[in-house]
Order: structure tokens, then sequence, then C-alpha cells
């Protein structure tokens, strides 16, 4: 979708459904416009509606009523594309059954595979839904292509703010839209989990003080990482065969007690955007007790990533996009949940049983790995951020969108990339 760039939208009739928090969408149909595209929007609670009020329609009706409504003004406008965020939302899986039944293209945004610096856009779907293909002969003849990227620097501060403004005036104006339902509370109190959030940050950077730097010394290659991802995730919750990130903890815990080597250690890192709704402290302790594991597990919250990688013996992961930090690093990594980065020759094909005593053995393949990246980055990914537009003379709504041959840099490439894995903690 992104190859042919920004102007194969041109003079496009566009339906924009639910965006990230912010005012995106907004700017991306100012844009469109100005390129001589029909663009049309729907709101589906006040927080859509506090970040794009104008030339939009409010959806005001029930689930069960929304795909005939949606098929009715696909038909009436005679829409072209539709683009959403996130193709797991009840709205959204309904919405994108309807476009495919009728011949309508869908175009699905996502937080970026490859990150910070950029966000996803495909065809079709994201995560498990990618056509991405996921067999190693797929890239074995794509050329390594580089690319300039600009940096977009920290945005978690105007992802807060944007997300206080959505939840607070989606709960305010609850009313106005009765049938609504959200896939995480729209409710003032949903600002506590971030209030917390920074509180626990703070402790937890003290207790784990010295943590980090004993596993890259005395533990280095002796310790198994295990990046958490957050709990309501569609990653986890319709991308995995788990009952949950509790189920993936105490699956990971009892292999390792039956399987891994006995002077190896277990360490689950938290999610950063986790960190005000759940803890996993008690779980994590009571199985260890139980399985006689002592000090051998660990839990950690705020640790440089990157660093952590270099030195880890092995990755387990349920389909997060750290993994494919991992295979950045050369770490042998298994998948438990559908990863479109799970590919023979780049992750560990056998059991979770077999992988602690074989992870050695399993290390990606980096030719493969690199060709990989390429495509991934020049098929899916736009440089930038939904927060934080870039300021230059080639982004379009704040994004860069074309990748002109003049702008193949293997130098600005080789820069980025080093930037992109110093910056990645608390990114997905």
């Amino acid at each position: 979708m992104i190859k042919q760039g920004v102007h194969a939208f041109a003079g496009k009739r566009i339906l924009l459904l639910q965006g990230p928090v912010g005012p995106f969408f907004a700017h991306l149909a100012r844009a469109w416009r100005g390129l001589g595209s029909q663009v049309y929007k729907i709101n589906f609670n006040a927080g859509d509606w506090f970040f794009y009020p104008r030339r939009a329609m409010n959806y005001r009706g029930t689930l069960a009523d929304w795909p005939q409504w949606l098929e009715d003004r696909l038909r009436r406008l005679e829409i072209d594309v539709i683009f959403l965020f996130g193709d797991c939302r009840p709205i959204h899986r309904i919405a994108h059954a309807v476009a495919i039944r009728m011949g309508v293209e869908v175009g699905v945004f996502e937080e970026g595979y490859v990150r910070p610096d950029y966000v996803t856009l495909e065809r079709f779907g994201v995560n498990g839904h990618s056509l991405l293909p996921r067999v190693p002969d797929a890239y074995k003849d794509r050329p390594r292509s580089t690319v300039r990227t600009w940096a977009v620097g920290n945005t978690y501060w105007p992802m807060a703010w944007y997300a206080f403004c959505y939840f607070g005036v989606g709960c305010l104006g609850g009313r106005l839209f009765p049938h609504y339902r959200h896939h995480r509370a729209l409710s003032l109190a949903e600002g506590l989990p971030w209030i917390r959030s920074i509180w626990r940050k703070h402790w937890y950077r003290w207790r784990e003080r010295g943590v980090q730097e004993k596993l890259v010394s005395t533990y280095s290659k002796r310790f198994f990482l295990v990046p958490l991802q957050v709990f309501n995730d569609a990653q986890v919750t319709v991308h995995a065969d788990l009952k949950g990130v509790e189920h993936f903890i105490e699956d990971t815990i009892r292999s390792f007690a039956r399987h891994a080597p006995e002077k190896s250690l277990l360490v689950f890192k938290h999610h950063p955007m986790d960190r005000g709704y759940r803890d996993y402290t008690r779980l994590i302790q009571g199985l260890g007790a139980k399985e006689n594991l002592g000090c051998r597990v660990i839990y950690i919250h705020d640790q440089h990533l990157p660093t952590l990688l270099d030195h880890a013996c092995g990755v387990v992961v349920i389909n997060s996009t750290v993994g494919i930090s991992a295979l950045h690093h050369n770490a042998p990594t298994l998948v438990r949940g559908t990863a479109l980065y799970d590919i023979p020759g780049l992750t560990y094909q056998g059991t979770l049983d077999e992988f602690w005593t074989a992870a050695p053995h399993g290390m990606p393949d980096r030719a493969l790995y690199q060709r990989f990246r390429s495509c991934l980055i020049t098929t899916t990914q736009l440089n930038g951020s939904f927060y934080k537009p870039l300021k230059v003379k080639r982004a379009f709504a704040g994004l860069v969108w074309e990748m002109p041959a003049r702008d193949l840099n293997r130098s600005a490439l080789s820069a980025a990339t080093q930037r992109a894995e110093e910056e990645c903690q608390g990114r997905r």
C-alpha cells in the first residue's frame, strides 16, 4: 500500500473510522483533501468527536445495526478505500468484513513494527493478519535496500495528553453515544493507572538498582529474557492461543523449571505501558516458589532493553515487536503466538520445552534477517509518529510516505538503526 506513495489516493473517495488518539486522522483528511480526495469520517464516541468535530458522521446505533448502516454509507458515498487504526476492535472487525465483501480496499494503521521513528500501514491487516509471507524463500532474492530516516524524538507526553483528552471527553460525552462500548473503559478513572505508572517507575528504579549491571556482567549469556505485553492487547487476546499474560507466565515458569540448564536465570520484563495496570510480582514469586526456583526467577521493569538483548542467551515472546529487536541483536527467539516475523531461519521453530537447551544453536540467519527487515520497512513502515508530526518538507500529515531513490543512503540507515535500538526502551 505504501509503495505507491500518498498520491496513489489522490482523487479517491476515502472513509476514516477510528484512528490513534489525537488529531492525526484530522490532519490526514486535510492533507488528502488538498490532493483532491473526498474524505469522510465516522465518529463512534465523544473522544472521536473531540479530535474530529467537523465534516464527520456520528454513529450512535448499536453494534448489531452497524454492518447494515456501514454498507449503506459505503454504497451511497461510493467509497474506494477505508482507513482505520487497529483491525481487532469490534467495530473495525465488522467494517473490515463488510468492506472486503463489497470490494472496498482496506488500509490498516498500527504502531510501528520497527521502533522508534516508524508507524505501520498495511493493506488488509496488521500483525497476525498481515499479508507478508512467512516463508524464508519469499525474502531470498529481495535486495537489502536502505532509506533515510528522520528522528521523531520522545512521543510519550504528547500521546499521554491526547489519551487524557480522549478518555476524559469520551467519558463526559458518553450519553451522546449510549450504545458505544470501547475496548478500554471510557472513564475519568482511566487516568489513575497513568498516575500510578509514574509512581511505580520511580519505585522500581530504586528497588531494582544494580540489577541490570549484574545481568550483563555476572549472568551475561546465562539468562533468558521474557518481555511481557499489555494485558488486553489484541496481540494477546486475538493473535495468541493463550489465556492471557498470566497463563503465558505460568507456562513459561513451569517449562523453565523442568527443562532449563540449572545455572540459567529466567528474567521477566514488564511492559512499560502496562506498568500502571498490572503487577505480576505475587504471581511470579508464587510460581517460582512452587517450582523451587529460588532466585533463578527475576521480575524487572525499566531496564535498558537493547542492552539486555545483547546479553540474553535467548528470548521468549508471545508475539511482541520486541521479537524483531531480539532478532536484530542476534538473540535466539521463540514465539508463542502468531507473529509476522515467526519465520524458519529467523525464530526457533521447536517447542518451548526444547528451547531452553537448544537456544545456543538457534541463532537467526543474519542475511535473512537483513532482507526481511528491509522488506518490512519499505513495504509496511512510514517514517514518523501519530502523536508528534515530523517537521520536514517531505512529510504528509506528519509522516514521510515516499522514499525517492536519491534518498537511499546506507550510512543514514545505519545511523537510524543504531539510534532506534538505543531508544527502543518503552516502545512497541
